[in-house]
């Protein structure tokens, strides 16, 4: 049986009167794709602000690759191989495309972006060569050389997407990959998603559109009041009663 890789017990969080998340308990195993679904303000993006050190729960431990993850910061967790594409793309719209993927491969080996580190010519080369590849491999090649502000909705996405792939993360969060897209936007993603599925990466995805959680999901985790309600492959949660009615007010999945 594949191990675990990320391992929630017990997790809390209150912010003041309110219990955003209430004993959440939640394993992802190696290799995978696990799906967190439930309704707005269930505690979803909470939960994944625990996992990469924005938020510290009250209460619990989160465990990756063997480590806690408590009382880390979010560059240290990301060095630990964690990355995260955000609700909204976190990309440096005055640069281009090819720079934009470069900042993040220097930052995987320097713990931090420095702006010397252009200065160091044989580094510089292995980088642009492994950025080259994540480029082409998503399908911006031929955008290498654009201004990120002028790019689509979608096509900055997948900039996003490949920011965090040049890391070589060992755990990839998605929180709402395919928000504000258009459905043909949106296939693309989920084809894009299942192609580097083929790199062996375990991806954690929050998303509300059902048709991408049960083309990717191996698992699914449903929330709602800040706790997991229900757990199970797409079929079974399709399938559960408890969760068509706490999710969609009893229609079907």
């Amino acid at each position: 049986m594949t191990s675990e890789i990320l391992s929630i017990k017990g997790v809390s969080k209150r912010f003041g009167g309110l219990r955003a998340l209430d004993d959440v308990n939640l394993g992802v195993r190696q290799g995978s794709v696990h799906a967190i679904i439930g309704p707005n303000g269930a505690g979803k993006s909470t939960l994944l602000n625990c996992l990469v050190g924005r938020i510290t729960p009250d209460e619990g431990s989160v465990t990756f690759d063997g480590g806690s993850l408590l009382g880390h910061k979010p560059h240290q967790i990301n060095q630990a191989g964690i990355a995260r594409v955000f609700q909204t793309p976190e990309i440096f719209g005055e640069l281009s495309v090819m720079e934009n993927v470069m900042i993040p491969a220097f930052a995987r080996k320097d713990g931090a972006f420095r702006i010397n580190a252009w200065g160091r010519a044989r580094e510089r080369g292995e980088v642009r060569d492994e950025a080259e590849h994540i480029l082409d491999d998503l399908n911006l090649w031929s955008q290498r050389d654009q201004i990120v502000n002028s790019m689509s909705r979608g096509d900055k996405r997948r900039l996003e997407l490949a920011m965090c792939l040049v890391q070589h993360p060992k755990l990839l969060l998605l929180d709402e990959p395919t928000a504000g897209m258009s459905r043909a936007d949106t296939n693309n993603t989920v084809d894009l998603l299942k192609k580097i599925a083929e790199r062996g990466v375990t991806k954690v995805i929050i998303e509300h559109d059902m048709h991408v959680v049960f083309s990717l999901a191996d698992k699914v985790s449903v929330m709602a009041q800040g706790t997991v309600i229900a757990e199970g492959t797409p079929e079974e949660i399709k399938a559960s009663p408890k969760v068509q009615e706490a999710y969609l007010g009893g229609a079907h999945l």
